[in-house]
């Protein structure tokens, strides 16, 4: 199969690259500078630039990119690239999919979770409507911004994706620092639901989608069991073999992070993996016990 990857520096796209290239794909990146003698294109999403002629013969494009929500406080500025790194860049490469000679079978566009918001203890599958904070408001219009290469008749999948575990990048790199000083702790009251996914459960998940030639429409890669925020600190608190004795109170991530905090940190999403489940995916870490003890284990 030849994959075309955008967002190739990040965490999953870096693992998702190496994973196709040992199963003897062949895959060609998506990149603001490609290399000399490459098979990497070029492509400018701010200027709005991209070559549509070199994007033939793909059969899957995979897009990863978009500027980190995790990095610096939500100034105005940051909302704004955060936003546009996600709808005009997906706008810009569903257009020219559109217009490229051959047409791949399938783009995988990912979203994430945040398109359900902050919904408490309701369980959120596929079919539950959007959120109304930003970062719904982002994903709702990110994946709207597929809409060309849809109606064209490009098999079309929207990766919501939960919070992506692994050691070297993501939410938990940022969190084993204090954690294994003995300084964790739960945020804010602990009852805010967690929907995570092992790094490799979602490599897996999209060579999935890939391949599954009748699967379509809104996908949430998430683990099918979710957790508190209490459960979690206690878990990886275990895990490391450290107390978790140092709750971080609402009020002290909100002056510590600004807005960021109360969309990342104290939303609650309790969401269902349906359409993997039915489409018969099966996830070798489906507990968090089992995926913090193989993600943690000493090297």
């Amino acid at each position: 199969m030849k994959v075309l990857v955008s967002g190739s520096h990040g965490l999953v796209g870096k693992a998702f690259i190496q994973s196709l290239l040992n199963r003897g794909d062949t895959v060609s990146r998506l990149v603001r500078e490609a290399p000399s003698g490459s098979n990497d294109i070029e492509w400018h999403p701010n200027k709005g630039q991209i070559d549509a002629a070199r994007l033939g013969g793909f059969d899957a494009v995979v897009h990863l990119a978009g500027e980190s929500i995790a990095s610096g406080r939500w100034t105005p500025e940051k909302k704004q690239k955060i936003r546009d790194s996600r709808v005009k860049g997906t706008r810009l490469l569903s257009d020219a999919l559109t217009k490229a000679p051959q047409p791949p079978s399938v783009f995988v566009c990912a979203s994430a979770i945040g398109f359900y918001g902050d919904r408490g203890d309701e369980v959120l599958t596929e079919q539950s409507a959007p959120g109304n904070d930003f970062l719904a408001g982002v994903c709702k219009q990110w994946e709207e911004s597929t809409e060309p290469a849809a109606e064209t008749g490009i098999r079309l999948v929207k990766a919501r994706l939960g919070i992506v575990l692994d050691r070297d990048g993501g939410a938990l790199a940022k969190m084993l620092p204090p954690f294994r000083m003995g300084i964790g702790g739960r945020i804010g009251d602990g009852k805010q639901w967690m929907s995570w996914i092992a790094l490799a459960d979602v490599v897996r998940a999209l060579e999935f989608v890939i391949d599954k030639q009748n699967l379509s429409g809104a996908v949430n890669f998430v683990a099918p069991n979710p957790v508190t925020n209490t459960t979690f600190t206690s878990a990886l608190g275990n895990i490391l073999g450290r107390p978790t004795f140092f709750p971080v109170p609402a009020f002290g991530a909100r002056l510590a992070f600004g807005e960021m905090a109360d969309a990342l940190l104290l939303s609650s999403q309790r969401v269902e993996p349906k359409r993997l489940n039915e489409s018969g995916f099966k996830f070798d870490y489906a507990n968090l016990n089992d995926a913090l003890s193989v993600i943690l284990r000493p090297r």
